[in-house]
């Protein structure tokens, strides 16, 4: 075909030998160009841009070098061979003309079969550079499109994966992504009751196939942890969503942390991930929070484990997380940093508030760039009031609101070994827009009151067991061992919306089986020290405008009143 025609530059300050090798070339069906030094072939070159050139050493003006040099220098990336033409036998020589920039050399005289199979292995060249380099485009091109997809995608993910309180000032925390996505995955969010849910997971693998479940995973975390949904509800949920979407061999190893301000307690929840750790100030105690779970995605509903750990805390204890890229970066040679190095940061008694800056500081230092994904993030308990409790995030449809109605709901043992009421319940009293302004108060105070009536009324359990670290311990565990067997008793919510001049008034009462109690000995909470028991009424009484017991001291009446906005 005319378009593949090759043109070939000649450049031979011999006349008759610069008419041989056109006649030669010419009659191989190629297109000639002639130059007769090496200035008038580089100029030609820059006109014509011949296919392929062929150049003899030694010519006057500029010789046969210099003109090769520049003319590759023209070229750019793309490849021109240029064959040298040449008396030269030395060894020496040849290699200057390779050096030079040649491709290939013949020697004189010229052979007509060499000359033909010298210019056709040349264009085979010629066209597989041009293939490469076209392809090489074609790459860039694809690869900037899936970069500009993923910053966009990256961009939607932030918003959905970051929109908690990760900028909390109780939380710090380091991630190093080794690609545009993560496939580390740190989410915290307030409670309503006011204290925080904390999420670190790592999906195996790396990038955009490793944090593909990370969406999905997040949007269930911040939803069910605003509207009240316990800690084992959310791992449920989670764990049955990554099971449903992720394909096999794909699953989030995963810790997940209640912390409650109030009641100065954690439960956590590992699943696969190194150990965490509760750092005790006051003492320098290091209790590891220890993986007792197989990765979420992994089990099916049926035989997923949500049970949980339950710690006390004191003000200023840390609970530390971390991912495996933690443990297994590498340094120069090849060595992980592992636990032993880890562990002897925390043996080095640095101060606790300089535990987090110290870990980092011994990660950088050993590992250099990071090796994999590595995540740590540090939670320190702080008193309640330190951290702002941010109203929680409800939509509001313009809809007018009911004021004027009352509901009782009555959740029975086999309920209660299974459901948590409260999301139900904090769902039908936030449709009054009314009441959304206190929408933490009331949650917390649903949570005291059930929290309550199930423990010490259905279940019967002492709150004066709390009243140490050992006797926490008990505590909790004979409140699993007596809910999983439960088979009678009743806790009863009583709602009533009253309207008043310039306002209204919530009355919830909370109603349950049990014995009852003498509300003159209800605990005083504990001043100084460990305060785990005690709290939970004085806080109500706090947050709600009245509270009463009934004389039988089977259940207890609180008020919420709220004036209209002018």
């Amino acid at each position: 075909m005319a378009g593949d025609r090759l043109t070939i530059l000649i450049a031979e300050d011999n006349a008759l030998d610069r008419m041989l090798l056109a006649t030669m070339v010419s009659r191989q069906g190629y297109r000639v160009v002639e130059a007769c030094n090496g200035l008038e072939a580089l100029g030609l070159f820059r006109l014509e841009q011949p296919d392929l050139v062929l150049m003899d050493a030694m010519m006057p003006v500029m010789d046969g070098f210099e003109a090769a040099r520049r003319i590759k220098a023209c070229a750019g990336e793309a490849l021109v061979p240029i064959i040298f033409l040449t008396s030269l036998t030395e060894g020496e020589a040849l290699v200057r003309c390779l050096e030079a920039g040649g491709d290939d050399f013949i020697a004189k005289p010229y052979n007509r079969v060499i000359i033909e199979a010298k210019i056709k292995a040349m264009d085979r060249l010629r066209r597989l550079q041009k293939t490469v380099l076209q392809q090489r485009d074609l790459i860039a091109k694809h690869n900037e499109h899936l970069l500009t997809e993923q910053r966009v995608a990256k961009a939607v993910f932030d918003k959905v994966a970051h929109s908690g309180c990760l900028s909390a000032a109780n939380i710090r925390y380091m991630q190093s992504p080794y690609a545009l996505f993560n496939g580390d995955l740190l989410l915290a969010a307030f409670k309503p009751s006011g204290g925080m849910h904390v999420f670190l997971g790592d999906f195996t693998g790396h990038g955009l196939p490793a944090a593909i479940g990370a969406m999905p995973l997040a949007e269930v975390f911040y939803g069910m942890t605003a509207k009240g949904y316990s800690m084992a509800e959310i791992l449920r949920e989670m764990n049955a969503k990554l099971k449903r979407i992720l394909p096999v061999g794909v699953f989030c190893c995963a810790t997940l942390l209640n912390v409650s301000f109030h009641r100065r307690v954690v439960e956590v929840w590992n699943g696969g991930l190194p150990d965490g750790y509760l750092y005790r100030a006051a003492s320098g105690e290091r209790v590891p929070l220890i993986s007792r779970h197989l990765p979420l995605g992994v089990r099916d509903a049926a035989t997923f484990d949500d049970r949980y750990e339950i710690y006390p805390l004191e003000l200023g204890d840390r609970l530390f997380l971390l991912s495996d890229g933690v443990l297994e970066g590498c340094n120069s040679t090849g060595q992980l940093f592992g636990e032993e190095r880890l562990l002897g940061v925390f043996a080095q008694n640095h101060p606790a508030d300089r535990l987090f800056a110290e870990i980092q500081l011994a990660i950088s230092e050993f590992c250099g760039a990071a090796q994999d994904d590595v995540s740590m993030v540090e939670v320190t308990l702080v008193a309640e009031d330190a951290l702002p409790r941010p109203a929680l995030a409800i939509s509001n449809c313009g809809q007018f609101s009911p004021l004027d109605w009352s509901a009782s709901f009555e959740f029975r043992a086999q309920t209660l070994r299974h459901f948590n009421p409260l999301p139900f319940l904090l769902q039908q009293l936030l449709e009054v827009q009314e009441l959304r302004s206190q929408a933490g108060a009331l949650y917390t105070v649903l949570a005291e009151l059930y929290s309550n009536a199930l423990e010490h009324g259905v279940l019967g359990l002492d709150s004066q067991l709390k009243r140490d670290a050992q006797g926490f311990s008990r505590y909790y565990r004979e409140r699993s061992e007596l809910l999983a067997s439960l088979d009678q008793g009743f806790v009863r919510f009583h709602l009533q919306l009253t309207p008043e001049i310039g306002g209204g008034r919530l009355t919830l009462r909370v109603e349950d089986s049990g014995a009852g109690f003498n509300a003159a000995e209800v605990p005083a909470p504990q001043s100084g020290g460990v305060v785990l028991c005690g709290r939970g009424m004085a806080l109500v009484r706090q947050l709600s405008d009245s509270c009463s017991y009934s004389v039988d001291g089977r259940s207890v009446s609180v008020d919420f009143v709220w004036t209209q906005a002018t």
